[in-house]
């Protein structure tokens, strides 16, 4: 069993600017935990509520009698749903290299780990 004290089994903290200025050089190797980046890029774009904002009035239209701009809200909210789930990993390093608060509560959380290369 590894010994959380020992140094050489965490990962070194990398800072947001020179995470951000050296990632495009190759500097970093970047590892996303793609179980754990789903939600946590679904609660950092808000996906969820915004796929049900149209799902709601998606059916609400449908039963209205407009079939055709209802399915096609229902259909929006789904994919983005969907979206979010398959692209999570690529979502979430685009963020983390734009928004510092985000990189760092991925790097805090273990959804993201950045070492150097």
């Amino acid at each position: 069993m590894p010994d959380p004290a020992d140094p050489l089994d965490r990962a070194e903290y990398i800072p947001f600017e020179e995470f951000r200025n050296g990632l495009p050089y190759g500097r970093f190797r970047v590892i996303v935990n793609p179980a754990l980046a789903v939600p946590f890029v679904a609660f950092h774009t808000r996906a969820t509520p915004v796929a049900l904002a149209l799902i709601g009035p998606g059916v609400g239209l449908a039963l209205l009698g407009h079939a055709i701009i209802g399915a096609v809200l229902v259909a929006a909210g789904v994919l983005l749903r969907r979206l979010v789930k398959t692209q999570a990993p690529r979502i979430l390093l685009h963020l983390a290299t734009r928004v510092a608060s985000i990189y760092e509560a991925a790097a805090e959380h273990g959804v993201m780990e950045v070492r150097r290369a």
